[in-house]
């Protein structure tokens, strides 16, 4: 394994956040970083404090807070590149941050201009990483991965300084190394439910790290007791209204905006396992016995089988499919952001349609490309032993099991064939 080195990509500018070409470099620069142990740290399954480190470094949990009317959406745009960047690196890094960006616009879809200004500068000036879950749980006809459904047990209830958090809740990411938690709770007293912000550090917080993981087992997952946890009243971030259909459009791009940034962890994982898949195949020794009529060129390449070509050739073009479908939901989710309370219900639904494609033709690539490079790395062997392709096997079956293709698929057929518009909601 060869070492990483010392030298870390530095931030940029402070005063200029959104310059994307050097926030590129720097995520490059990380990924790279990244890249070089990332089989050794996936195999280890600690805590990611390190990969913190490394991405607090680069300064990239600083990227989207305060965000800013920055033109044509540019940051959740260069969000989105970055996610998709650390992904093809290490998947479960690029979550940790996918979910960070998501939950840094909580307080605008659920609280006052205030609110929000207040949150993002702190979490910008502290250099916070959050973690948590706000929306509502799947139906029973809308089922989700239990590790990543928000428990409505949990309560607030209020006391002289603000409210005290009781209940039980698992996170799909961050028990471990988060600063802040980001939680829904109903208000013992009104039945609100509330957006709050939670210390972890409380000793009247618990929590319990998931541990042998099928994949994405760097997220720092697991599970938080809450034991009568202080939350000051300026600590609630907003009301999540009790009535869906009194949602504003633009609070329900709440769940699309983590959809979609975890579509881009599942393209970035699809990209990345293609490359160093490519990269073996390369160097891999020839094993085949070409026909006589065979081209001479196959003979004379390393990777020269031509049904291997092919093979790569319908992974390349899943790769390719992904990625043209997910850059017209990343754009619309980017306007849709910019025009905050403006945004209409055709819009919304407009960008809801182009989420849920994304992620259904993305979700599917990644399978295939994982699933396939297994087989076409299974015999090439390396001096360094195992080359451990089956991480991006495991990773992309644990996030393509967040959410079922099936409601994706559904809800596009209905809007297509019967101009239906998907409902607004908070569901996850």
């Amino acid at each position: 394994m060869p070492k990483r080195s010392a030298a870390r990509p530095a931030a940029p500018p402070a005063q200029s956040p959104a310059d994307e070409e050097n926030w590129r470099r720097v995520t490059r620069e990380l990924a790279d970083d990244l890249a070089v142990d990332a089989l050794a740290r996936d195999r280890a399954g600690k805590p990611p404090v390190d990969e913190l480190s490394r991405l607090r470094e680069a300064g990239l949990p600083a990227l989207l807070t305060p965000p800013g009317p920055l033109c044509g959406g540019r940051d959740w745009r260069t969000a989105c590149a970055v996610i998709r960047e650390i992904a093809a690196a290490d998947s479960s890094v690029a979550e940790l941050l996918a979910r960070h960006y998501a939950l840094s616009w909580s307080a605008r879809f659920v609280g006052t201009a205030h609110q929000a200004d207040v949150f993002e500068r702190r979490v910008a000036a502290e250099r916070w990483l959050l973690a948590g879950d706000t929306g509502v749980p799947a139906t029973d006809t809308e089922p989700a991965a239990p590790d990543t459904v928000p428990d409505l047990t949990l309560t607030l209830t209020p006391n002289r300084n603000g409210y005290l958090l009781h209940g039980h809740r698992a996170f799909a990411a961050g028990v471990t190394v988060a600063d802040r938690l980001l939680v829904d709770a109903t208000c013992t007293e009104t039945g609100d439910r509330l957006t709050a912000l939670v210390d972890p550090a409380h000793p009247g917080l618990s929590t319990d790290p998931a541990h042998d993981r099928l994949g994405q087992r760097l997220t720092g997952a697991g599970s938080v007791t809450f034991d009568g946890v202080p939350v000051p009243s300026e600590q609630i971030l907003g009301t999540v209204p009790r009535d869906e259909h009194h949602l504003s459009p633009y609070a329900t791009l709440a769940p699309l905006t983590l959809r979609l940034a975890l579509v881009h962890v599942a393209l970035g994982l699809a990209e990345g396992a293609l490359a160093e898949a490519r990269d073996l195949s390369r160097a891999a020794p020839r094993t085949w016995q070409g026909a006589a009529c065979a081209p001479a060129p196959y003979a004379e390449q390393p990777g020269g089988d031509p049904y291997v070509l092919l093979a790569y050739g319908e992974l390349v073009a899943a790769a390719h499919t992904a990625a043209a479908v997910v850059e017209p939901a990343t754009e619309a989710l980017a306007r849709g952001l910019l025009m905050g309370r403006e945004l209409g219900v055709n819009e919304c639904a407009d960008i809801a349609v182009l989420v849920a494609a994304a992620e259904a033709v993305t979700n599917q690539s990644a399978l295939q490309i994982t699933t396939r490079i297994l087989e076409l790395t299974g015999t090439a062997g390396t001096a360094a032993g195992d080359p451990g392709f089956d991480r991006f096997w495991r990773n992309a079956r644990v996030l393509t099991a967040q959410r079922s293709p099936a409601h994706s698929l559904r809800a596009i057929g209905d809007h297509y064939l019967n101009g239906t518009h998907p409902p607004l909601t908070l569901r996850i």
